[in-house]
């Protein structure tokens, strides 16, 4: 049979990585975004609007996939708003598909938010999780877009009859410009400035991040356990977290960032330091980078998303993720996280993201 996939959100971080292994593995590979990005060579690209029906099926008129895999979101101000939004993106998208009765298997990347809660009621409702985090830990009892998006599989797949997996990396690492939660561009960004201002590498977050044991999901490893998980039948109908697989702290690998970038660094003192507010007010000087040093991208904000790695390492606790559900079905890949951020790094010089 044919493997015909059709990669939801394949502009972002997670969709990239997954269309290019897919590629490599031989696969014909459909990516679906919403406006024009750069485009993959060997994908096709298509465009539509998940919110707008029509758009989809006018760019889903002549594609059968088999398989389909959803790594797209969208951010609101509230849970409420996030639930309503992203789970509609996901039964519009199943909806106009179940139409080609083509479909084997669905594969869903979410997240971490899974154990730890919503923006809005990030780990700090006072119930911190139980770590490692484990797929068998329930559902907290707070809302989460999350759920609302297995959901929506979970019915159509009772309807159409295809199998699927749910995917949850921690933090991903991985080269997406204009990504929303982009934690390893953010912090090349940052050092970046760092570097042309002549000021120290602060570590931004919470005194339990920088003491304590954490791991990050490299978007080569996620989209291979992705893939995986869609042709092991071992594997379908199940849930699977996906890390690289080795542990570290941030107080040894901030200083390993920094040596990187020949910049001095500075750890936890006391207090959190938003990196929001180490970078406000940045624009014109990221915009006379850019053009000193003829860089893609002029727009800090597009190069870089505070918020998210604040939210990341501002936590009150150390997160490490099992993996053995996976690894018992035969799932093998570990990265390396330091290669993760240095190869990052590495392709953002190459690409004059960063200088």
């Amino acid at each position: 049979m044919e493997k015909i996939a059709l990669v939801v959100g394949s502009s972002g971080m997670a969709g990239n990585n997954l269309s290019k292994e897919l590629l490599e593995q031989g696969w014909t590979t459909y990516g679906l975004s919403r406006g024009a990005g750069r485009d993959i060579e060997g994908v096709v690209s298509l465009h539509a609007d998940l919110l707008d029906v029509d758009s989809l099926k006018r760019a889903l008129a002549d594609v059968h996939p088999t398989h389909v895999y959803f790594t797209t979101w969208m951010r609101r101000n509230s849970e409420s708003e996030n639930i309503e939004v992203n789970s509609a993106m996901v039964r519009n998208l199943l909806d106009v598909i179940s139409e080609k009765k083509s479909v084997k298997h669905v594969g869903l990347v979410t997240g971490l938010k899974h154990y730890l809660g919503p923006f809005d009621a990030y780990v700090t409702s006072g119930v911190l999780p139980e770590t490692p985090l484990r797929e068998e830990q329930p559902r907290l009892s707070t809302p989460n877009f999350y759920y609302a998006q297995e959901d929506e599989v979970y019915v159509a797949a009772k309807r159409d009859g295809f199998t699927w997996s749910v995917h949850r990396p921690h933090t991903l690492i991985g080269n997406a410009i204009g990504n929303q939660m982009n934690m390893g561009t953010t912090l090349a960004v940052y050092a970046s400035i760092c570097k042309e201002e002549n000021l120290p590498f602060v570590f931004p977050g919470s005194q339990a991040q920088w003491n304590g044991l954490t791991d990050v999901t490299d978007a080569g490893i996620l989209a291979k356990q992705v893939i995986w998980a869609s042709e092991t039948p071992t594997a379908f109908n199940k849930a699977f977290n996906i890390v690289n697989g080795d542990l570290f702290r941030w107080s040894w690998l901030w200083q390993k960032i920094a040596e990187w970038f020949s910049i001095e660094h500075v750890g936890y003192e006391n207090e959190i330091r938003p990196l929001t507010k180490t970078l406000e007010g940045k624009e014109e000087v990221w915009r006379s980078m850019a053009i000193n040093y003829g860089l893609e991208e002029e727009d800090l904000n597009k190069v870089s998303s505070a918020w998210h790695t604040d939210l990341d390492l501002s936590r009150p606790i150390e997160i490490m993720t099992d993996m053995t559900n996976s690894r018992m079905l035969g799932f093998k890949e570990y990265y390396n996280t330091t290669d993760s951020f240095f190869k990052l790094f590495e392709q953002l010089r190459s690409d004059k993201i960063i200088p």
